[in-house]
């Protein structure tokens, strides 16, 4: 495809023994030596992942507009003489959004979306429009990898607009754009812009929007949820995870509007928050987001929205909130909803959740509760969604390089009660009590045994989500540690309090048939650990590389990259991937040490 050595472009020529040609799927790029344009290879699961949604949405939105187009037909036949006969007025439909827009109610997840008039306009005569192909936004591009493939690979794509602010990266995009050929020269176009003034001067233009920023998404969320067209899909990244995980409690309260909490669910509570996040910021512009697919993985999270307007299903957005309360002292943790309905007269009133839900100490061990939220605690997938992705995926493995990851993540949320906020640690509650841990089976077997449902969590492989309250939880172990006894322990620790108490249910340990999902039954793989060493974020655009970076790159690509010049590109925060916080909290600064405090450190080492 390169051709000649040497290759113009907008007047000017490179070199391509200056570049390396990478390849992902069925796009090519060209990177340069120098670290001038952010190019994230570990960022291949989320290119994969956003590939899937996005081919399962073109064909859920063609579903639901022959739905609708159906209906409508059948109520055209059902009243002749109604004005929708004539072919300068619109059909008649189910109600209106604020915006003029039709709206329909979509019998996968019973909200309400919207089809435009235009679109629905003589549905009974000849020259009725089709459904137009969709419009997608990248709106941080940086190489442009992501745009490419999403032309390349998607079929049924119109348009790929990719922003960038930064000129280098919008330089090698557009070079990356005449690389890979006539179909990207034709779908893909290039812009250096503000990524937030071009949404908020295009809104309800685009059916997708996909925010994958170096660091957190909020500054962009007010613009995205305004560009997005009714019942199109926002894709968006968090990589901030130390903040969302409560290193920096307050910081995640300012960017997000929420407070995290540290528990071993709160991978799961990130997602949540940003989830809450963009419910909030899509209600102050009379619409709400239905989320299809909520993933972690790897050092960020991953959220996949659909997005309607309708004023009054807005009203319902306390009841998909909730507050935590997490105990100090023992794993127990419970939830108390923002808002609450009434029903009087036919009719529904939202009123102020009833609280509080918890005493000022835990019932089960004695110590407080730290408070934290508010959290989305409504469904975070669309198990409908996640099948068709499911089947999408491993029809078409040889086209995702990342085929054993995502199929891995998709299989195991498949496997999560949709319905259950946050999950418990198994080990978390065998080390309150001192005791030693019964199998994930035999646990399993016990709750199920109870008669309550239990299932695990794409998020943590020990994470277990049930709706046994946690009296039950505790009266379970209670019956475990009495077949299998610990060492005495001081009485004020919270497993003592929690061992003193009589179990109120006795547990039954035998092994029960649905103790293990079908995806274990049949031995298919659900957590892989990483494809090679020091798998995670690179370094932004332009930072200089030191030997700090070890723990990041490695030795190997540490040594080949000092080779190079780094330093010279620009700095800039519109990276096609995440930041290196890593998913444990920690941080590492990319750049060089003071001198000064370079040498108090060797005047202390010596």
């Amino acid at each position: 495809m390169a051709g000649d050595d040497e290759k113009k472009q907008n007047g000017t020529s490179f070199d391509l023994n200056d570049f390396t040609i990478i390849k992902e799927g069925d796009a090519e790029i060209l990177m340069h030596a120098k670290n001038e344009v952010f190019y994230n290879n570990s960022q291949v699961n989320n290119r994969d992942m956003s590939i899937a949604v996005l081919r399962t949405f073109i064909s859920q939105r063609k579903q639901e507009h022959d739905a609708m187009l159906a209906r409508r037909t059948k109520a055209g036949n059902k009243a002749p003489n109604a004005k929708a006969e004539n072919p300068g007025d619109s059909v008649q439909h189910n109600g209106e959004s604020n915006d003029g827009s039709e709206v329909l109610k979509d019998a996968s997840h019973g909200e309400s979306s919207s089809i435009p008039v235009e679109q629905t306009k003589n549905l009974r005569g000849k020259g009725r429009e089709e459904l137009k192909p969709p419009r997608v936004l990248e709106a941080l591009s940086a190489s442009g990898l992501r745009a490419l493939r999403y032309a390349r690979e998607v079929e049924g794509i119109s348009q790929v607009v990719a922003l960038d602010n930064d000129k280098a990266s919008v330089e090698a995009c557009r070079r990356n754009i005449k690389f890979n050929g006539s179909v990207a020269c034709s779908k893909v176009e290039s812009h250096l812009a503000d990524a937030r003034v071009y949404m908020l001067t295009h809104p309800n233009e685009f059916d997708v929007v996909d925010l994958d920023p170096y660091g957190a998404p909020s500054v962009f969320l007010d613009s995205a949820v305004q560009s997005v067209a009714d019942g199109g899909i926002l894709m968006c990244t968090a990589t901030d995870m130390a903040v969302l995980c409560a290193a920096n409690g307050e910081v995640c309260y300012s960017k997000y509007g929420s407070y995290p909490l540290r528990g071993k669910y709160c991978h799961e509570m990130a997602l949540r928050i940003l989830l809450a996040s963009i419910e909030s910021h899509a209600n102050r512009y009379k619409r709400y987001i239905v989320p299809v697919l909520s993933v972690q993985m790897d050092f960020y999270v991953r959220v996949f929205v659909r997005i309607y307007t309708s004023a009054s299903d807005v009203k319902n957005t306390p009841l998909k909130l909730s507050y935590v309360y997490q105990c100090i002292g023992c794993d127990s943790f419970h939830l108390q909803t923002v808002g609450r309905t009434v029903s009087k007269d036919k009719s529904v009133r939202c009123l102020p959740g009833f609280g509080p839900a918890v005493p000022q100490e835990c019932s089960d061990c004695g110590k407080k509760f730290n408070m934290g939220g508010p959290i989305w605690s409504a469904p975070i997938h669309d198990q409908e969604w996640v099948a068709a992705m499911l089947a999408n995926v491993k029809s078409m493995k040889e086209r995702y390089p990342a085929y054993e990851r995502i199929s891995a993540v998709l299989t195991t949320v498949s496997e999560e009660l949709p319905d259950i906020p946050l999950f418990l640690s198994l080990h978390n509650l065998c080390a309150t009590l001192k005791c030693t841990s019964p199998s994930a089976v035999i646990f399993r077997s016990a709750v199920i045994n109870a008669g309550y449902r239990i299932s695990g969590t794409h998020v943590n492989p020990l994470g277990l989500k049930t709706d046994a309250p946690m009296n039950v939880i505790w009266d379970i172990m209670r019956c475990w540690v009495r077949n299998h006894p610990v060492k005495a322990q001081p009485s004020d620790q919270s497993g003592s309090v929690i061992l003193a108490k009589e179990p109120v249910l006795q547990a039954n340990f035998a092994r029960a048939v649905a103790s293990l999902s079908q995806a274990q039954a049949k031995k298919v793989a659900r957590f892989l650990p990483n494809p090679e060493r020091n798998w995670g974020p690179k370094l932004r655009a332009g930072r200089q590389i030191t030997s700090k970076h070890v723990s990041l790159l490695g030795p190997k690509a540490l040594n080949a990259m000092s080779n190079h010049e780094i330093g010279e590109g620009c700095n800039h925060e519109n990276g096609d991937g995440s930041n290196h916080e890593n998913g444990d909290g920690s941080n590492h600064e990319d750049v060089e040490e003071p001198a000064a405090k370079r040498k108090k450190t060797e005047e202390s080492d010596s």
